[in-house]
């Protein structure tokens, strides 16, 4: 009766210590979940801790509250996580407008609509994963190239607009082909963070009062769609190798129709969360892992998870980070106008670089070369999704080698 008792007091104190990293890892650019779980390993965790499951529980429910967090620096400062990459510009938007909370709320609720919603398909998404792996993992170039056509031809500007995706995706294929460690931190950071703060510091934007409110109103039709679009892309990415959150919003978007900003910013708090919560299914189906956390989890269980006890954790990780996102976000919308806009561009510019430069020359060659490409959107006014190609491109090339 005593051991179990400690067993659970020790399990909840996981759970507890995971969401506190998870709040530090999701507010913090450049700080990732999958550099703290292999962590883990390179400080001997897994070794000095008998009990296997509690680092796993610490993990997961980091990785889980990291999803419900990350979308707050992407929208209030422009400092992206590869999950909300393409949430910058529709956030950036509501932040302009005053409705840079509405932002940040919209997504915690697709990101809490995305995990019940995974938990309870989750063992038809395990049995349909079993079942498509091998059709599906042959396939995905087909649909990336139908996405890329759409992307160059839909706007006016297709001449400009297949020249960002051009230079995005010769990028994509120079990096993601090096041996760069964390390749998509300087990629990402520049071709949606730090060319949106550059513009914005020439455009003189100025951030109005951020509107506080109880209650967030949503078209719940877009809403569905918006959800639907990121459980089919998020079940894509948790199963396919190469295929991250940031892809899967490429492929939402082309597929979801007519969801406005409202449905996007749902989308990608929901996508984050979706792509997470099945990997655990592709582990349990396949016994393969799709990201650092899970591989983490995959090496301390040694094959063997106790999945009810994987899923209560990231049912309980989730509530607990959902209410604590709400709190943090409103803080922010509070005190956000009180700082100077330029100056906070500047500083989180500065620390972009900083982080890019303290991982090498390298990366920040990649964090610059990046950073310029990104301007080009804006200066032509083509859909900044035409960058997205420093992913797709390298994918589909990966098909035909």
């Amino acid at each position: 009766m005593v051991a179990m008792l400690v067993t659970f007091l020790l399990s909840v104190a996981s759970i507890l210590l995971g969401v506190l990293f998870g709040i530090i890892t999701g507010l913090t650019p450049g700080v990732h979940v999958n550099t703290i779980s292999m962590l883990v390993f390179s400080i001997g965790l897994n070794i000095l801790i008998t009990e296997k499951s509690l680092l796993a529980l610490f993990i997961i429910s980091m990785a889980v509250t990291h999803t419900f967090l990350d979308t707050i620096p992407s929208t209030f400062l422009g400092a992206p996580d590869t999950g909300t990459a393409l949430g910058v510009l529709p956030g950036h938007r509501y932040l302009l407008k005053g409705f840079g909370l509405q932002a940040v709320k919209l997504s915690i609720i697709g990101s809490v609509s995305g995990l019940l919603l995974s938990i309870t398909l989750y063992y038809w998404f395990k049995t349909v994963t079993s079942v498509l792996y091998n059709v599906l993992k042959t396939k995905i170039w087909l649909l990336l190239t139908l996405i890329s056509v759409f992307i160059i031809l839909r706007p006016d500007k297709k001449f400009e607009t297949f020249i960002v995706y051009a230079l995005s995706g010769v990028l994509g294929l120079i990096v993601l082909n090096s041996y760069v460690n964390n390749p998509l931190q300087p990629l990402l950071s520049g071709l949606f963070g730090a060319s949106t703060l550059i513009y914005s510091l020439k455009s003189n934007t100025k951030i109005p009062e951020q509107k506080i409110f109880k209650f967030t109103r949503f078209n719940t039709k877009k809403l569905l769609k918006a959800l639907a679009g990121a459980q089919f892309s998020g079940f894509l990415t948790a199963i396919l190798p190469g295929i991250g959150a940031s892809q899967a919003a490429v492929i939402a978007m082309m597929l979801t129709k007519n969801i406005g900003d409202q449905g996007f910013m749902a989308m990608i708090g929901s996508i984050t969360t979706v792509n997470f919560v099945l990997s655990i299914a592709a582990l349990h189906a396949l016994n393969k892992a799709r990201n650092g956390a899970i591989i983490a989890v995959q090496k301390i269980l040694a094959g063997k998870p106790n999945i009810a006890l994987l899923l209560a954790t990231v049912l309980i990780s989730g509530c607990l980070a959902s209410v604590i996102a709400l709190k943090i976000s409103v803080l922010f919308a509070k005190h956000f106008t009180k700082v100077s806009y330029p100056k906070l561009c500047i500083a989180v510019l500065l620390l972009l670089t900083i982080i890019e430069v303290a991982q090498g020359l390298t990366h920040l060659i990649i964090f610059l070369t990046s950073t310029a490409i990104g301007l080009l959107p804006a200066a032509w006014k083509v859909p900044r999704t035409s960058a997205m190609a420093c992913l797709l491109l390298p994918i589909i090339t990966w098909n035909f080698s």
